[in-house]
C-alpha cells in the first residue's frame, strides 16, 4: 500500500497538500473495494486493473488542486465522490451489483422505501465522509500558514501530472486491449461464475458507467440473432400433461414480497411461523417446492414478474421495465386470454409509475391495474406506513364480492403483489400476534414475526376463495417476488440460533393450491422454471411461448438451478458440463432477446 502511493503521489513531484489529497482520494477506491470484496471475494485484489484503475481514477479527482489549486472544488468533489461510493455500497448489499447507469434516473421511487435505504447504511460507510473531512482540516491548517489562492495554471505541475496519468492508463488500455478491449474484458467478468462481481472493484464504479453506455449503444448484429436462435434450438422441447389431467380456467398469482421458504414448515419455541400455509402445503391437491432459487437482478420485484409471467430472465443491467418497457412480450396473461379468453387484473398497493408498472402491466397484458388509490391506507404497517398485507387481501376479497373485478361469468388472471415484507420488515406491536423470547439476531425475529403476519393475510383470502363458486376452476399461487435477507443473511447464519433455523441459500417456496396434479418437489429449480410449470398445470400447451424455464413437471428436468449471481445449486453430480453451461447462457440469451426486442423482430404465431 505505502509502495502505491509514493509511486502515484511522490514527493518530488507533488506538495504537501496534493499528496494529502491525492492519497486520500486513492483510500477511498481501495476502502470502496475492501468494503465490497467483504461482501463477495477478494479476488479483485489480486488483478492489476483493480490498482491501476483506483490509481488513474484518483489521478482524474485530484484534477482541480494538482493543476489549478483550486482548494474548494477539490474538497467538494471529494464529498460528492463520498456520496456515489456510498450509495454504491448500499446497492450492492441488496444487489450485489454497482447503481446501473440508467437506475441514477429513478431516485423518485426510493421516496416510498427511505427505511429500505437507512437500513442498507453501515458504521464503516462513514470513513469516507471522515476522510474528507479530514482534508478539509488540514488544507485549512495549511491555508492559515501559507496562503497560496487560485494562482491558475501551474505549466510545471501539469506536465508531470500528466506523465504519471500516462503511466496508470496506457498499463489499463493494453491489459483491456489483450482481453478484446474494454467492452469485452468487462463482459467477460458479468457472465463469469467466479468474477461476476469483480468488474466494479477491478474497473471502479466509472468503470460500471461506462460499460453501461458502451452497451446501451449496441446495434442488433446477425451474430446476436445467431446466439439467440442457437440457444433456442437446444432448449429442452416442453412436454404437456396426460389429457386426463384435470383443467383449471382462472388463475391467481399472489407475489409474497421477500418471502423465503426457510420459515415454512418451522416451529420455534413451539409456535409455528407460517401456520396457515404450513396446512396448505400438506393437502394432496397442493403441489410445493420449497427450494426455488432467486433469480432477480436489479429490478427485483418488478424482474419477478417477468420470470413468472413471461418466462424470461432479468437483462444484465438495469430494469426491463424503465429500460424497455414498449417490448413485445408473451406471457402467462396473454395465454389465458387467449386460450381461457380471461380477463387479467394486476392489484398492488404501490403507486403506478414505481418500476413503471402502468406501462408494463399494458405490455403484459393486463386489463385492468389497481394500485395505491384504489385501496383505503387503513392498516399501515412498516416504516413505510403502506398498506399491510391483511387489509389488502381484505380489500382483494372485498372487490371480488362487490364485481369490482373477477366478474360474474369470467375467467381470470388474477395478480396480487403484497409489500409488506419489505425489508427492513418492521411490524406494529398491535398487529403482531406471535413473539419469540430467545436470543435472535434482531432482524431474524423481525423477519418471522412478518412472515406470521402475511401468513394469516394470504390465509383468510385463501378461505374467501375457496367460499366461491369458482373455486374449483380456479389455480392459486403462491410464491416470494425474490429472497429478503440479501446481505444479513451470512451474518445471521453465523450465529447459533440463526444457523439452525434460517437457510444460508436464497430460496423462495413456489405453492400451488388445487393443483389438478400434487407434489412436493424436494429438489432445487429457478424462478423461470414456474413459467412452464404453470403453462403444464393450467393446461395452456397451445401457447407459443413456453419460456427459457423448464417445468418441473417434465421427468427429463436436470434438478439444478444457477442463480443471477452465477451461483449454482442442485445435484451437481447430475448435471453435464454442456448444461450447466447453457443454463448460465440463458441470462446473456435472455438479456439479448429484451435489450432488441426480440419478439418484435421474429414474433411467433
Amino acid at each position: 500500500m505505502r509502495t502505491a502511493i509514493n509511486f502515484l503521489f511522490p514527493k518530488f513531484i507533488w506538495n504537501e497538500l496534493t499528496r494529502i489529497f491525492g492519497i486520500c482520494l486513492f483510500f477511498k477506491f481501495i476502502f470502496f473495494n475492501l468494503i465490497w470484496c467483504l461482501q463477495t471475494t477478494f479476488t479483485p485484489f489480486s488483478r492489476a486493473e483493480t490498482y491501476l484503475s483506483a490509481g488513474f481514477m484518483a489521478l482524474v479527482f485530484l484534477i482541480p488542486y494538482a493543476c489549478f489549486r483550486l482548494g474548494k472544488v477539490q474538497m467538494a468533489l471529494l464529498f460528492i465522490l463520498d456520496g456515489l461510493l456510498i450509495v454504491n455500497l448500499m446497492y450492492l448489499r441488496t444487489y450485489y451489483t454497482a447503481i446501473p447507469l440508467a437506475s441514477y434516473g429513478l431516485v423518485g421511487n426510493l421516496s416510498d422505501f427511505k427505511a429500505s435505504v437507512y437500513d442498507s447504511l453501515r458504521w464503516s460507510d462513514l470513513l469516507f465522509p471522515l476522510s474528507s473531512l479530514f482534508c478539509v482540516y488540514y488544507y485549512r491548517k495549511q491555508m492559515s500558514r501559507k496562503p497560496e489562492g487560485i494562482k491558475g495554471f501551474y505549466k510545471r505541475a501539469i506536465c508531470k501530472y500528466m506523465l504519471l496519468l500516462a503511466l496508470f492508463f496506457i498499463p489499463s488500455v493494453a491489459l483491456a486491449t489483450f482481453k478484446g478491449g474494454f467492452k469485452e474484458a468487462y463482459a467477460s467478468l458479468r457472465y463469469n461464475a467466479n468474477m461476476h462481481t469483480c468488474d466494479t472493484p477491478m474497473y471502479t464504479i466509472f468503470g460500471s458507467l461506462l460499460y453501461d453506455s458502451l452497451q446501451s449503444q449496441e446495434i442488433y448484429t446477425p451474430k446476436m440473432d445467431q446466439e439467440i436462435k442457437s440457444w433456442l434450438s437446444v432448449h429442452p422441447s416442453y412436454k404437456p400433461l396426460p389429457d386426463s389431467v384435470g383443467r383449471r380456467t382462472n388463475l391467481v398469482v399472489i407475489l409474497a414480497e421477500s418471502f423465503e421458504s426457510w420459515a415454512l414448515g418451522k416451529k420455534v419455541e413451539g409456535k409455528e411461523i407460517t401456520p396457515y400455509l404450513n396446512k396448505l402445503i400438506k393437502e394432496p391437491a397442493t403441489l410445493y417446492a420449497p427450494r426455488v432459487l432467486t433469480q432477480v437482478k436489479d429490478g427485483r420485484s418488478i424482474d419477478a414478474q417477468l420470470i413468472l409471467n413471461a418466462g424470461m430472465l432479468p437483462v444484465s443491467r438495469g430494469t426491463y421495465s424503465t429500460l424497455y418497457p414498449d417490448n413485445t412480450f408473451y406471457t402467462l396473461t396473454k395465454a389465458m386470454k387467449k386460450i381461457n379468453h380471461a380477463k387479467a387484473y394486476l392489484l398492488t398497493v404501490d403507486k403506478k409509475i414505481v418500476w413503471n408498472q402502468n406501462i408494463v402491466a399494458r405490455r403484459f397484458g393486463i386489463d385492468t391495474l389497481l394500485s395505491k388509490p384504489c385501496f383505503r391506507l387503513d392498516e399501515k404497517v412498516g416504516p413505510r406506513r403502506k398498506l399491510g398485507d391483511a387489509s389488502f387481501f381484505r380489500q382483494c376479497a372485498e372487490k371480488i364480492a362487490n364485481n369490482e373485478i373477477w366478474k360474474k361469468g369470467e375467467n381470470v388472471y388474477l395478480q396480487c403483489v403484497t409489500y409488506s415484507g419489505h425489508n427492513p420488515f418492521k411490524l406494529q406491536k398491535e398487529l403482531q400476534q406471535i413473539s419469540f423470547a430467545g436470543d435472535y439476531p434482531q432482524k431474524m425475529k423481525d423477519y418471522m414475526i412478518l412472515a406470521n403476519y402475511t401468513d394469516r393475510a394470504i390465509g383468510k383470502f385463501i378461505e374467501f376463495l375457496r367460499s366461491r363458486p369458482e373455486y374449483a376452476q380456479t389455480l392459486i399461487v403462491i410464491t416470494g417476488d425474490h429472497e429478503g435477507l440479501a446481505s444479513d443473511r451470512a451474518p445471521i447464519c453465523a450465529t447459533k440460533a440463526g444457523k439452525e433455523i434460517v437457510s444460508d441459500k436464497p430460496f423462495t417456496p413456489f405453492i400451488v393450491i388445487n393443483s389438478p396434479v400434487g407434489l412436493k418437489y424436494n429438489e432445487v429449480m429457478g424462478q423461470i422454471d414456474m413459467y412452464p410449470t404453470i403453462l403444464n398445470l393450467m393446461r395452456l400447451d397451445d401457447y407459443c411461448w413456453k419460456g427459457i424455464g423448464q417445468s418441473i413437471l417434465d421427468p427429463d428436468k436436470i434438478p439444478f438451478s444457477v442463480g443471477s449471481q452465477m451461483n449454482v445449486e442442485g445435484d451437481m453430480d447430475k448435471v453435464p458440463a454442456q448444461e450447466l453451461e447453457r443454463a448460465k447462457r440463458a441470462y446473456a440469451v435472455s438479456d439479448l432477446m429484451i435489450r432488441f426486442d426480440y419478439w418484435r423482430r421474429a414474433p411467433l404465431n
